[in-house]
């Protein structure tokens, strides 16, 4: 019993890290109907921008980190706005293949910048271990965790409550009606680019801080689709409960079934959801009109 609650709180913990990630993935689809395949590599530049001014020039990682952050934004700015907002209104797997090939160029670009080798980032979060009663967990995935809940509760207050979040909201309800009450609906896309760059960097810096960054680093964002798929693919709060359930899920199988089936379960949890909620456990319905 002991040994399965140390496993259940490890992999809650380990969980977190996708909450970030897959926010990132529904804040842009819910704010523009754009499905981001390049966030992962958006997360993966992030990390390389962190990697790049703590390491390479040397900043130290209390400047690092914003510099970080406010790189990553940028970034995601500059996809939103040439890649993207010029094909809004196309079909969907018109936008779809467009972040797919922006993310073979980010990879491609990060390849020839720092190598294919992993990079090792500076330890930034303590390793000292935290014990509960008899269960010992790494100080590292503790910290990670709360930084996560941080993170994550700041910005659901600010999306629920701020005038911003409002306009999120508005916007996925219904993007012509929103302008027409005189909401800057390109703004709004912005914004939620803006938020999934912080988040998938952050994201990064979080998981680089203990296996280090390659290029191929991205690949972890395709994990994140099936706590994407069960949250629903508009509800920004049910994605922290999706996560800490694949994470969960994702560490206990693979602890007493083996690695094999660790990515396996997940999906299948996904598919029996989706059987009978084709939405997900907290997605909203669509109504389109024609």
């Amino acid at each position: 019993m002991l040994e399965f609650l140390e496993i259940s709180v490890l992999g809650l913990a380990s969980g977190s890290v996708y909450i970030l990630i897959a926010l990132a993935f529904v804040l842009v689809y819910k704010a523009t109907n754009v499905f981001n395949f390049a966030t992962g590599e958006m997360m993966m530049a992030g990390t390389y921008f962190f990697y790049m001014f703590d390491v390479q020039l040397g900043l130290g990682w209390l400047l690092a980190l914003p510099l970080a952050l406010v790189s990553a934004a940028l970034l995601a700015v500059v996809i939103e706005r040439l890649a993207t907002r010029p094909l809004l209104g196309r079909p969907p797997v018109v936008l779809i293949m467009v972040t797919f090939g922006v993310s073979s160029i980010m990879r491609g670009l990060a390849q020839l910048i720092w190598g294919p080798d992993a990079r090792m980032m500076p330890e930034i979060l303590p390793r000292q271990p935290f014990f509960l009663g008899d269960m010992l967990i790494p100080g590292r995935l503790v910290w990670s965790a709360l930084i996560v809940a941080v993170i994550a509760t700041g910005f659901i207050a600010y999306y629920r409550f701020s005038r911003a979040g409002t306009a999120i909201r508005a916007s996925s309800a219904d993007q012509v009606t929103a302008e027409s009450v005189g909401i800057d609906i390109r703004g709004v896309f912005r914004l939620a680019w803006i938020f999934a760059g912080i988040f998938a960097a952050m994201a990064g810096i979080v998981t680089a801080s203990v296996n280090g960054v390659t290029p191929q680093m991205g690949s972890i964002a395709m994990n994140v689709l099936a706590v994407v798929m069960l949250a629903g693919m508009t509800s920004v709060g049910g994605v922290v409960v999706a996560g800490l359930i694949v994470g969960w899920l994702e560490f206990v199988v693979g602890w007493y079934l083996g690695s094999s089936w660790q990515s396996f379960v997940p999906y299948l949890l996904v598919l029996v959801v989706m059987m009978v909620k084709p939405n997900g456990l907290f997605g909203e319905q669509r109504v389109e009109r024609i």
